[in-house]
């Protein structure tokens, strides 16, 4: 059964950091590419990062390049979303999703329940 569990979001003060983990189990973690989504209250869900299984090429939207970078780590079976320079507009809901690299979510079959991050101004 895959399983994908979030952490590390909380409530941070604009201009903080915030380390965001998913952990996972239940299929060959080495093998897929990771991603992590953001759903803010009332918007649409929206790509954030992506990273390919060996780590060879990673994507960062627009909106977040230079503050935010996904990694991972295979022997751990974590991927992980360092955030810098946190801006209220970041506030949402962070979910990491397993699947074929890209920025479309279509392209990621499992995901996990997602982990509240407010970034307070």
């Amino acid at each position: 059964q895959v399983q994908l569990v979030e952490s590390g979001g909380g409530l941070v003060q604009a201009g903080g950091s915030l380390r965001l983990s998913c952990a996972t189990s239940g299929f060959t973690f080495s093998g897929y590419a990771m991603a992590w989504f953001r759903q803010a209250l009332g918007k649409e869900r929206e790509f954030v990062a992506a990273i390919t299984w060996g780590s060879t090429r990673t994507s960062h939207a627009t909106s977040v390049k230079g503050r935010f970078t996904i990694s991972r780590d295979n022997a751990k079976n974590t991927v992980y979303l360092q955030m810098n320079s946190l801006k209220p507009e970041d506030t949402a809901a962070y979910y990491c999703a397993v699947g074929s690299y890209s920025n479309d979510e279509r392209s990621y079959s499992s995901w996990g329940q997602g982990t509240q991050v407010t970034v307070s101004s």
